[in-house]
């Protein structure tokens, strides 16, 4: 190291410890920090002997180096410490869901329920519709089967160290932090990732070998990890991997063809029957204790007409069962049809939400049909 940069790192290791003195007893650094501390010192810059210690996402391990100095008080650094790894499964039973009394089976649920009850891998791809209960059936089905379930939501910002496992530091110690895919395979668990079409594909990728359902090296342990009987993997999706054409699952990718390969199986899944979906209000109902068969035919009336109508291009927006059941819970809170229907819908643009209104309107009050008049014949003779 040349004088210069050893200048350069003391001035700046002496900032850092102005700025942010617990970092001195840390012996860790965020990169936000570090951004704050190169503006405060005019330059641009990186701190590139910090960032090559890498512990974490955006975290980095402060080294030896030169001891910085705060006045007339020298901050003695404190050594990192061996790593360790601990890692307590002993409550891997508060991972099974808990069961939900108002669900009703639909759809692709006997199917995935033979899967899960198979104990066989065989990793399964659910597509539909958003709100229609395809998370919620996977849960239920684990539920009933009393089966541990680790549910993961993606998006586009998370990371192969969130999913597999990453390294970070506490009181000094380098600890090794497993992610939930690696927990699930070690004890048997369900993994479910929710939206799997809104996360990175290169970040999938890493899922690969274990879509396989094969050993998986773990290099930050320099582990082999096999996985335990029962391990499986569910993903939902509100497309099949292809991206969203009509623009309407903004943030959705369009995925790997050989990660999407490795699914053994894809369902498709469509919203409940109008009598299911019925019965899942009515349950709903009964448990907030508003009962209202009527108004429950009305609601399911209505989903219909709006989903026809969506499907045949005439509005751009539609009617879930996630929905519904927020419909439900007004009606619960609020006591009056119209306030609950009116309070859901306001999540659509002005135009539509009063369109969804009006026709709910004339779903729970229709006009009285005009009986049909018998025609005259103008030759018979009417007599007065």
């Amino acid at each position: 190291m040349s004088k210069v940069d050893a200048v350069v790192r003391r001035e700046f290791e002496i900032k850092l410890a102005e700025m942010f003195p617990d970092t001195q007893s840390s012996r860790q650094v965020s990169r936000p920090q570090l951004i704050e501390v190169m503006g405060a010192l005019k330059t641009e810059k990186y701190p590139l002997w910090l960032m090559k210690n890498k512990v974490g996402r955006g975290l980095y391990a402060i080294d030896g180096g030169a001891t910085p100095v705060i006045g007339n008080t020298a901050l003695k650094a404190q050594p990192v410490k061996q790593e360790s790894f601990k890692v307590d499964y002993s409550d891997i039973a508060a991972l099974i869901p808990n069961k939900d009394p108002n669900f009703v089976p639909f759809g692709n649920y006997a199917d995935l329920e033979n899967i899960i009850k198979s104990g066989i891998f065989y990793p399964a791809y659910i597509s539909g519709p958003t709100g229609n209960g395809k998370s919620t059936m996977v849960e239920q089905i684990c539920a009933k089967h009393k089966r541990p379930l680790i549910r993961v939501n993606l998006n586009m910002m998370t990371d192969e160290e969130q999913l597999i496992g990453s390294k970070t530091l506490a009181d000094g110690n380098v600890e090794i932090i497993e992610g939930p895919v690696l927990i699930a395979m070690r004890t048997g668990c369900g993994l479910l990732l929710d939206e799997i079409d809104a996360g990175a594909a290169n970040t999938l990728l890493c899922l690969q070998p274990i879509l396989e359902g094969k050993p998986y090296y773990f290099k930050l342990k320099n582990e082999v990890i096999i996985p335990k009987e029962g391990f499986n993997i569910f993903a939902t999706a509100n497309t099949k991997g292809k991206g969203s054409d009509d623009g309407r699952y903004i943030g959705t990718n369009v995925l790997n063809e050989a990660f999407l390969e490795r699914f053994a199986v894809t369902f498709e899944q469509d919203y409940p029957s109008a009598k299911i979906e019925n019965k899942i209000i009515q349950n709903l109902m009964q448990t907030y204790n508003c009962l209202n068969v009527e108004f429950a035919d009305n609601l399911v009336k209505w989903a219909e007409a709006i989903r026809r109508t969506f499907e045949d291009g005439g509005v751009d927006e539609t009617i879930t069962t996630r929905r519904m059941i927020h419909i439900v819970r007004a009606y619960a809170i609020f006591k009056t049809e119209k306030k609950a229907v009116e309070l859901c819908c306001n999540r659509f643009d002005s135009a539509t939400k009063m369109a969804f209104i009006d026709l709910y309107e004339k779903v729970a009050n229709p006009e009285p049909e005009t009986p049909v008049q018998p025609a005259v014949n103008p030759s018979q003779e009417i007599p007065f």
